[in-house]
């Protein structure tokens, strides 16, 4: 027999629950997502590959000022000492911390391309070079005065900084946007020199709330500018909660021309907004002809931005143009706030506006101390160092013939001028040029020095108040530095309520002017045809259905649909079906019940008055503007239990009301006896033995009452003719008059 080609099964495999394992490796890899990936330490603002860029810049010795270094090099060291992730990755945050039009304050400085606010790509790496700037070099700033704690690179072979000293408040100057696993943030820039400011109060005042800081933080501060039209309630919600959005325009401005003529010129566009995808949607939604207020639009941007807007025609209202553009393009962009950052680099917390500027605080705190023990450390040391030089001086025949003569000359050194090793090392270290007549002089200058500047330290290390005082001393610099009056301090968003207008008004600049006919079947399909059409003989209709009724509109209209459940639905004509086609039914539409069938589809003009009535004979006045429907669900106006149902939807035009039933009974009563409600069942207005109602309708009781047979012949009947038929509210009314149609209608249609 041959041997099995089955390989034993290893005696070390372990069962465990399918369950188990995707438990275990999926939270391994959503807090490796949380903690080295997406979201940012509150204290230096910066994600892992951010400081790691950073922190690989300094050992490349790349200074502000200093010569720049290919970005292949820096992307290359990066990867290979700290960051082991793919070098596009790598090269892709670099250049974003380089982009002065994503980054408010730049971390890197760029020579090259770098890409644009157009969304192109940026050169490959081995074109471009970087360098720090000066916000780097304040990050860093005590980065090698035992400032921060390291902590082994990858492969232990080197070390990185678990935080940088972070001397500038870049979590929300810069801002930081990120997804990780079950959590994301997203922190808008802001200025600098306001964070400074309210820093400052809240090192005065531990206890203030956020509410208190935006006397000095009025909101983000785009570096591209823009407008933010939120409300001061929003804003003050969105930093006590650390959760928000803030709604940012685009900034314009009216340009004259020649007779009379002009333009709106965009001088700045949101923040992350790319200028040619913009550009691109306009063109788009003018093609496709919906913003009838807009001629033209192109771009005539150099290194700033400028598009110009063409309007229509020179009686267009600029404000309303802008605002039909503001509704349909990024020209207006929600920018979320979503404070979620690392507080002591572990723990994922949404903070407030307070609460992440206090962590910055701590840290700098935290940060001085470190470095004034490290100087501390220093300072003793040198002082040491210069008790042992200051003995070798004052005994320097007696040092030079122990050094000479003794084959250890250390010890003997030790023990005949009581020294510590480290002097005796120092002493016996020493250049000979330094034995010069001033030496002694200078080590006595230098000894006072350190003295008084380690009394300091000491003072600083040993009280709180001095702590403080030296961080305020420390942010009033950066405030300086990054001040309002300097280029790149000055803030660039303003802050601006959103203009009113009329609703109807900016719906009607959306949509192109022009007249249609609305076509709807007995089965309740719709459909619109271009202009006003009169003779529909020619329309086709799909099986088992035919014309139900048409009527004549404009794109612009809303229309008002009553149904036999009571309620009454908005639909917007510009958003129904065109074309040769059937249309759609009305459904798609709406949310209306499958039980629930259409009387009624009317042009909306607003203030009319309408009589609605119920199958049971009971109906009410309503005002057409309290019929109005937000939803695809409508509103409830006329209550109906089933088997009862809405019947008929009249507009109110004179003193007198004719009802008939379905039993041929007519009914003709005063309008004033039928109550004016906004919903309800309303009041019986004809009673019935057999069957329920079947029309109504409403007249001037001085030009008499109208209607129209089958054939569409008119008839006509003075008051004093129906004189019989007049009645009260709820009578049972008599047979019609002669010629009345069988169909029990009148025959009149909303118009």
């Amino acid at each position: 027999m041959g041997k099995s080609l089955i390989p034993p099964e290893p005696a070390d495999i372990e069962d465990i629950a399918l369950r188990d394992a995707l438990e275990q490796r999926y939270l391994a890899y959503a807090l490796s997502t949380i903690m080295h990936r997406a979201l940012p330490d509150a204290r230096d603002g910066l994600k892992p590959v951010h400081r790691r860029i950073l922190y690989g810049m300094r050992l490349l010795r790349l200074d502000p000022g200093t010569p720049f270094k290919k970005s292949a090099k820096i992307v290359g060291d990066v990867m290979g000492s700290f960051h082991p992730h793919g070098d596009q990755s790598i090269y892709d945050a670099l250049v974003r911390l380089a982009q002065d039009f994503a980054a408010r304050y730049p971390l890197v400085d760029g020579q090259g391309n770098f890409g644009n606010i157009d969304g192109d790509n940026p050169a490959a790496y081995r074109y471009t070079e970087a360098r720090m700037t000066d916000v780097a070099r304040l990050l860093l700033d005590g980065i090698d005065e035992d400032a921060i704690d390291f902590r082994p690179n990858y492969d232990g072979q080197s070390r990185e900084p678990v935080v940088l000293p972070g001397g500038f408040p870049n979590l929300l100057a810069n801002g930081a946007q990120g997804i990780a696993v079950g959590m994301a943030t997203s922190i808008p820039p802001h200025n600098a020199a306001e964070l400074c400011d309210a820093a400052l109060h809240l090192i005065e005042k531990p206890q203030a709330k956020s509410q208190a800081l935006l006397k000095w933080v009025k909101g983000p501060d785009f570096p591209t500018g823009g407008i933010i039209v939120d409300s001061r309630q929003s804003i003050v919600e969105a930093y006590n909660t650390g959760r928000g959005s803030f709604r940012v325009r685009a900034k314009w401005n009216q340009e004259e021309g020649a007779r009379g003529a002009w333009v709106v010129v965009i001088t700045e566009i949101p923040w992350l907004v790319q200028k040619s995808r913009l550009i691109e949607k306009i063109a788009e939604l003018l093609n496709e002809r919906k913003l009838p207020l807009v001629g033209d639009v192109r771009d005539e941007s150099a290194e700033d931005v400028r598009l110009v807007i063409e309007p229509k025609s020179r009686t267009v209202d600029p404000a309303l143009m802008m605002e039909s553009l503001f509704r349909l393009t990024e020209l207006e962009s929600r920018i979320p706030l979503n404070l979620n950052v690392l507080v002591k680099g572990r723990i994922p917390k949404v903070l407030s506006l307070a609460e992440a500027l206090r962590e910055w605080l701590d840290h700098l705190r935290d940060v001085l101390v470190r470095r004034a023990s490290f100087r501390k450390q220093q300072i003793e040391h040198r002082l040491e160092v210069l008790g042992g030089y200051l003995i070798a001086y004052l005994n320097l025949d007696k040092v030079i013939k122990i050094i000479r003569t003794e084959d250890e000359p250390k010890p003997v050194l030790i023990k005949t001028f009581t020294l510590t090793e480290l002097q005796a090392d120092s002493i016996l270290n020493m250049r000979l040029r330094s034995l010069r007549k001033l030496e002694e002089m200078e080590i006595r200058r230098e000894d006072k020095e350190l003295r008084a500047e380690l009394k300091g330290i000491i003072e600083i290390l040993g009280s709180e108040a001095r702590q403080w005082a030296k961080v305020s001393e420390q942010i009033r610099t950066v405030r300086e530095t990054f001040g309002p009056r300097t280029p790149l301090g000055k803030r660039r968003t303003q802050f601006a309520d959103a203009p009113e207008h009329d609703l109807a008004a900016i719906e009607e600049a959306l949509v192109e002017r022009e007249p249609i006919t609305v076509v709807v079947s007995d089965k309740g399909w719709v459909r619109t045809l271009k202009g006003q059409v009169a003779d529909l003989s020619s329309l086709t209709f799909k099986t088992d259905d035919s014309l139900g009724f048409a009527f004549e509109a404009e794109t612009t209209s809303k229309l008002m649909l009553f149904a036999t459940n009571g309620r009454f639905y908005t639909l917007d004509a510009a958003k129904l079906p065109g074309g040769r086609g059937h249309g759609e039914p009305i459904r798609m539409f709406i949310d209306m019940e499958q039980d629930a069938a259409l009387i009624s589809l009317f042009v909306y003009k607003g203030g009319r008055k309408l009589l609605v009535a119920s199958h049971d004979g009971q109906g009410f006045i309503v005002n057409e503007d309290d019929c109005i429907g937000t939803t695809r669900k409508g509103k409830q106006v006329l209550n109906v239990t089933p088997p009862n149902e809405a019947r008929v939807v009249t507009t109110v035009d004179g003193d007198m009301v004719a009802v008939i039933g379905e039993n041929r009974k007519m009914l003709v009563l005063p309008i004033d006896q039928v109550p004016e409600m906004a919903r309800g069942r309303g009041v019986r207005l004809q009673r019935y033995k057999d069957g329920g109602l079947s029309d109504v309708v409403t007249f001037v009781g001085k030009d008499g009452l109208t209607w129209r047979d089958s054939a569409g012949r008119e008839f006509s009947a003075s008051l004093k003719d129906l004189a019989e038929w007049r009645g009260n509210r709820a009578d049972a009314g008599r047979l019609p008059p002669k010629g009345f149609p069988k169909s029990n209608k009148f025959g009149k249609t909303i118009s």
